[in-house]
């Protein structure tokens, strides 16, 4: 008999054995770095500037995949920054990049992205364990994140991303 009707298979985030190491860019910036991303995520325009005309291009075209501009999206993923496209990801509840995170060793960034996904346990981690600017840069993140999902839910403003 043919099988006309397609089950629906149940999705299994991959093993950790199943994650290769990948070379990527260093992620090393002075926290007043970080506060202008973080506002630069916020949609200030002035720090989004600043960022790309001091050779934080990435940050700028990461705050734009925080945005959901696929470009920016596929930008990350070329150009050495997988692991900031990757904390984007998890932040949006993939479980597949978030282990891809654990497994290269960036505790931060799972932290973050994690805590943007309402994870309580990374709010304290990240409270204990980071700077005061990355605690910020997450609470920047998390409320562009609800934003947008709020703005998906509501049906007035459906296709303003």
């Amino acid at each position: 008999m043919w099988n006309l009707f397609n089950k629906k298979k149940k999705k299994v985030a991959p093993s950790l054995d199943s994650f290769q190491k990948v070379f990527v860019k260093p992620l090393d910036y002075h926290p007043k770095i970080i506060l202008a991303w973080a506002k630069a995520i916020e949609g200030n325009t002035d720090l989004s500037k600043f960022l790309l005309e001091n050779d934080y291009e990435e940050l700028n075209i990461a705050a734009a995949a925080i945005h959901l501009k696929q470009e920016a999206r596929n930008w990350l993923m070329k150009n050495g920054y997988p692991h900031l496209m990757a904390m984007i990801n998890a932040a949006e509840g993939d479980a597949g990049a978030l282990k891809w995170l654990k497994v290269n060793d960036f505790e931060i960034l799972a932290h973050i992205a994690q805590a943007v996904d309402d994870e309580k346990d990374s709010w304290t981690w990240l409270n204990q364990n980071t700077t005061p600017d990355i605690f910020f840069l997450t609470q920047c993140i998390k409320r562009v994140k609800d934003n947008i999902e709020e703005n998906h839910n509501d049906v007035h403003s459906f296709g303003k991303d």
